[in-house]
């Protein structure tokens, strides 16, 4: 059972919530860096999420056709079979998709998994992100509640995204100011809108200065003990402590104590993709600079099949990559939570 089923991707969330821990979810972008994200978790004998934004599908769609949903679906049926060689448990996730996406890809793989549930199978994807961030807040959660209905008959928990993150991933994008930072009022309206789970489960994305992409220490103000007082806030009106499964949006580069403030105050999912890439693509630029000659045919001569091989840059960039999700392991405090 490499790929959570309902019940367990609930249970997964449900000990990391408990445990103070959190999932890293790694976006890949093909085959090989979802060997790499599955080789981190099973290197750090933990389970783990792997997720697909609208841009990484359309690349695995190919640029022939850049069709999201096949992309996607093609990646997590591979997933499914290459997973089981790996002693983990993981969860398929797909990342930001804003509204202007949604009946080109959240909607259509919904209906993928409500036929496989429907004949009696599970979904094939376990989640799937909401990003409403660029609409009111009424409009965002109107388009909530429609989609968590249909993900919640299809087995299939909802991700919503109610204030902005900063920054830019796959072509939304929002300035860094003072509206990154989620208050309680809207925390309530969420739950007004959405439930405490009687609905239909659902992860959320609050904000607490939280920005995509890379930036320099000082550069962004991130307040993760604000998770906290959304908390309290609800729990105040609503009397059910810790009612929410916080979201990490925009971890690469956070402090190991802005880390530990999230997983104190709910975090139990955070996203992974600026550093990863990053992870991947280093080594592969230190073999062709160091292998420059052999990789290109320089001054008429032949270059060396060995060193061009993409199979001899792509074992450096998954190892590269795996180490990476192993260290957010770490960080999240999941290494040796697995379930089995």
């Amino acid at each position: 059972m490499p790929i959570a089923t309902p019940e367990v991707y609930n249970e997964m969330l449900d000990r990391a919530k408990a445990g103070k821990f959190a999932y890293p979810a790694i976006n890949v972008t093909s085959t090989q860096t979802l060997h790499a994200a599955l080789r981190g978790f099973a290197e750090a004998e933990s389970d783990g999420i792997v997720q697909i934004s609208t841009g990484g599908a359309e690349f695995l769609g190919g640029q022939y056709a850049k069709e999201m949903v096949t992309g996607s679906v093609a990646l997590a049926e591979f997933a499914h079979i290459v997973a089981e060689k790996y002693p983990v448990t993981v969860a398929l996730h797909t990342d930001h998709c804003p509204k202007d996406k949604l009946d080109g890809y959240v909607r259509p793989l919904i209906a993928v998994s409500e036929e496989r549930v429907k004949a009696g199978g599970n979904p094939l994807f376990q989640s799937h992100m909401w990003d409403g961030s660029a609409e009111t807040l009424a409009d965002n959660l109107a388009i909530a509640q429609e989609l968590l209905a249909r993900a919640a008959a299809a087995k299939i928990i909802l991700e919503v995204e109610i204030t902005p993150t900063g920054g830019e991933e796959d072509g939304v994008s929002h300035e860094i100011n003072d509206s990154l930072y989620t208050t309680v009022d809207d925390a309530i309206r969420t739950v007004e809108a959405l439930g405490l789970g009687e609905k239909g489960r659902y992860l959320l994305a609050a904000s607490f200065g939280n920005v995509h992409g890379v930036y320099k220490p000082g550069n962004v103000v991130l307040r993760p003990e604000l998770l906290k007082e959304l908390s309290d806030g609800v729990a105040a009106k609503y009397g059910k402590a810790s009612p929410f499964d916080f979201v990490f949006h925009g971890g690469s580069g956070s402090t190991e104590q802005e880390i530990a403030t999230a997983l104190e105050n709910g975090v139990v999912k955070m996203n992974l993709d600026t550093d990863t890439q990053y992870a991947f693509t280093r080594p592969v630029a230190d073999h062709m600079f160091r292998n420059y000659d052999g990789v290109l045919k320089v001054d008429g001569e032949v270059g060396s099949k060995k060193t061009y091989d993409p199979r001899t840059w792509g074992k450096l960039a998954e190892a590269s990559m795996a180490a990476r999700v192993t260290e957010a392991c770490a960080n999240l405090r999941s290494t040796g939570t697995k379930i089995k």
